[in-house]
């Protein structure tokens, strides 16, 4: 049974161009803000959050700005030669083995946490809540990009790939939970609008696959719908979007740590700014 809530966190993906809400996320950590009474996030959203819900502060900044950039990560070579873009499995067991989140904090925390992935059979964006021991393999899948990371995941039996690919932003699966209050953490500038791409790659791609194709194809509508109800709201629904400025550099996979620095310091500006225009609206 759905629990109602009040207030929502929401965060949304976008590989590399994380690095802006690891920001917002690691000001709210420094200044002990969370308010919040539910936490969603898909994609490179789950994993940061996850890391705010474990209290490590700039635990996931080194990530982006060390282990992402290292060429075990994101290598174009080895995707040609048949093997990941990004290596998923290498960030992980080396993140585990130096450093672990803290999975008890997170799993004992007050807000209820959420990890949005896509099943593949009927290409349809599933909720689950975490628990210790499928934690690190939940965010894994959540951020397994088709293509760019070539092996199966399965949870409960279900083949899953990335969440962003069903519900980039899951600001409607929020409100269905029951918050009327949400904080949406984008990664994208306020006027960005997705267009559907690379449609002949994904037929060819995904052509087994009908139902993750038809999530591809359709991603573009649900990104629009999102952003629809975070500007045009429900009637009792408040939702603060909070969106990287034009100055924002970053994409999916950038390895510039001049720029990937600068957008942090961008997102934990931001997310100083948030914090009050918090207290002054709720």
């Amino acid at each position: 049974m759905k629990i109602k809530k009040k207030k929502a966190l929401v965060v949304e993906g976008g590989a590399m161009r994380g690095i802006f809400s690891t920001g917002v996320l690691d000001a709210f950590l420094e200044k002990k803000f969370n308010p919040f009474d539910l936490c969603i996030g898909v994609s490179a959203g789950s994993t940061n959050i996850a890391a705010y819900l474990a209290a490590m502060y700039q635990r996931n900044y080194r990530i982006y700005i060390d282990y992402s950039i290292r060429p075990e990560f994101i290598n174009w070579f080895k995707f040609l030669k048949g093997g990941h873009l990004v290596d998923l499995d290498w960030l992980w067991d080396i993140t585990i083995k130096e450093i672990r989140l803290d999975l008890d904090r997170i799993v004992n925390s007050k807000s209820q946490y959420l990890v949005g992935v896509t099943e593949i059979s009927e290409g349809k964006a599933i909720y689950l809540e975490p628990n210790k021991g499928n934690l690190e393999e939940l965010i894994k899948a959540s951020s397994a990009i088709p293509l760019f990371y070539r092996n199966k995941i399965n949870i409960l039996n279900m083949e899953v790939v990335d969440g962003g690919i069903a519900d980039p932003i899951p600001v409607i699966e929020a409100y269905n939970w029951g918050a009327s209050k949400i904080v949406v953490i984008r990664s994208r500038p306020f006027n960005y609008n997705m267009s559907n791409s690379n449609g002949l790659l994904n037929e060819i791609c995904f052509r087994k696959k009908p139902g993750l194709l038809r999530a591809l194809k359709n991603r573009a509508n649900v990104y629009k719908q999102s952003i629809e109800f975070i500007r045009n709201p429900p009637k009792g629904v408040k939702v603060l979007e909070i969106n990287p400025t034009n100055e924002f550099k970053t994409n999916r996979l950038t390895k510039n740590i001049n720029i990937l620095n600068n957008d942090y310091s961008l997102g934990y500006k931001v997310g100083l700014d948030l914090i009050n225009r918090w207290s002054n609206s709720y």
